[in-house]
């Protein structure tokens, strides 16, 4: 699935994983930083601001792939009582349509709900038509459960090119990547997934986690401790490009 180093040269790695992904799904589509599609947003540009104003403070975005599972809803409890607002790329098939009260709550206690496909099949590997069931099919089932839907994809793999960002446009989402993740997905070690991403924590970063996953829930309170006592905010994913707004088709990336 995700990959990153956790040497001290996590950084450079990360961003060089991330184009080695791109480039092996022959993707010649830009990223944009956060932090860049603030600077560039118009005067009267209407992206919601979450607690602060990011363009000011230390800000970082929680976000969780490929559920809801069964330890989601003990997620959303650490979140509440932690008062921190993470997005949620969510998959279709036998998350969304398994779990749509869960679904609801995300939803409802002000997180970004948001578009991980229907199958987690690899969007570069499938013809147009395909790639547009996967990633519509979850919309609708998300908009019948919470009534919206979904402004944000994440690529399952991260792995995007020209095909999926015009379709992406074409049903309103922004891809977003990421710049920390804790291969959660090869551990069950909670100290290790917790230590991975605060060595890759970073102003402005998106930390990609997966919350169906056991070791990965017990590590998030002190991930979010440690990063507040380091004078990060958390936000939401638009809530760190506010006041721009998630261009659809655009492939986000800090």
């Amino acid at each position: 699935m995700h990959g990153k180093t956790t040497s001290s040269g996590a950084g450079l790695a990360a961003a060089l994983v991330t184009v080695l992904t791109l480039a092996l799904s022959g993707c010649s589509t830009e990223t944009t930083a956060p932090a860049t599609a603030r600077g560039g947003a118009a005067a009267d540009a209407k992206g919601s601001f979450g607690p602060v104003d990011c363009r000011k403070a230390k800000c970082i975005a929680l976000t969780f792939d490929a559920g809801p599972a069964e330890d989601t809803p003990r997620l959303l409890d650490v979140l509440k009582e932690k008062k921190v607002p993470a997005t949620f790329f969510l998959l279709g098939k036998n998350h969304v349509l398994k779990h749509p009260d869960t679904v609801r709550r995300i939803a409802a206690e002000g997180h970004e709900v948001a578009n991980h496909t229907w199958t987690h099949g690899i969007l570069t590997d499938k013809e147009p038509d395909e790639i547009r069931a996967e990633l519509e099919r979850t919309q609708l089932a998300i908009e019948e459960i919470t009534g919206k839907r979904p402004r944000l994809m994440r690529p399952p793999q991260g792995r995007t090119d020209d095909t999926v960002s015009t379709i992406s446009k074409e049903l309103g989402l922004a891809q977003i990547l990421w710049s920390a993740t804790a291969k959660d997905y090869s551990t069950n070690d909670s100290a290790l997934i917790r230590k991975r991403i605060l060595d890759q924590a970073g102003k402005d970063g998106i930390i990609l986690l997966h919350d169906i996953y056991k070791g990965t829930v017990p590590a998030v309170p002190g991930i979010i401790d440690t990063l507040k006592e380091r004078g990060y905010t958390f936000v939401t994913v638009p809530q760190l490009m506010a006041p721009a707004e998630p261009e659809p088709g655009t492939v986000y990336r800090p």
